[in-house]
């Protein structure tokens, strides 16, 4: 899904799979339903913003009962969502605006330049000032296989990356972060895998 895709017809696509899975979670109200801003595949950064706007004015309805999560990204190519005012400027741009919020992948911000490691409050600062903290409503737990700003966006198990076991803990137990809902994106073959990282998260975390 690429709602400012180039292609016309990858956008009515995009707009058809958004409209009908948000019928479906009408069925689960009060929600959370997340996606990827997309990519204006070199049309510019302006132009790719309006067409996430255009699709989410569409899209949003006063009767919905879903909020849809706008997730941070990492930058690579022509992805947009990669800086914070990038999202606030989706936000800004869609009528109602309530139904919006973010998801913070903690891979996707880290691989985009915000030092995550070393100045957590700073970055949860400048997000609060750009975005508002009350937008903030989950966040996808991932470790990073690159360095900071490589805008890779190449998950790594916990503990096994850049970011680190120690951050990884620290935003679980952050008290503007603890509250939320979090989700392990990072990659294994198979259930165990993920059993023993939520384990390990579990012993991390300070309730």
């Amino acid at each position: 899904m690429n709602p400012c895709s180039a292609d016309a017809g990858i956008r009515g696509f995009s707009l058809e799979m958004m409209q009908d899975d948000l019928r479906r979670m009408e069925y689960l109200p009060d929600n959370l339903y997340n996606f990827h801003p997309g990519s204006h595949v070199g049309q510019g950064i302006d132009i790719g913003i309006a067409l996430i706007c255009e699709q989410l004015n569409t899209v949003l309805t006063p009767e919905l009962h879903t909020t849809v999560l706008l997730e941070t990204m990492a930058g690579k190519g022509s992805e947009v969502g990669s800086r914070f005012e990038e999202l606030r400027r989706i936000i800004d741009g869609v009528v109602l605006n309530s139904k919006l919020g973010v998801c913070l992948d903690t891979c996707h911000v880290y691989d985009a330049g915000y030092d995550i490691v070393n100045n957590l409050d700073d970055v949860l600062d400048e997000f609060d000032a750009i975005i508002g903290l009350d937008r903030l409503k989950a966040i996808h737990l991932n470790d990073s296989m690159n360095p900071i700003g490589s805008h890779k966006d190449r998950h790594a198990k916990i503990g096994e990356g850049h970011i680190g076991l120690e951050t990884i803990t620290r935003i679980i137990n952050h008290p503007k972060l603890q509250h939320l809902i979090f989700v392990l994106e990072t990659p294994h073959d198979d259930l165990s895998g993920y059993g023993a990282e939520i384990a390990l998260l579990r012993a991390s975390y300070q309730l």
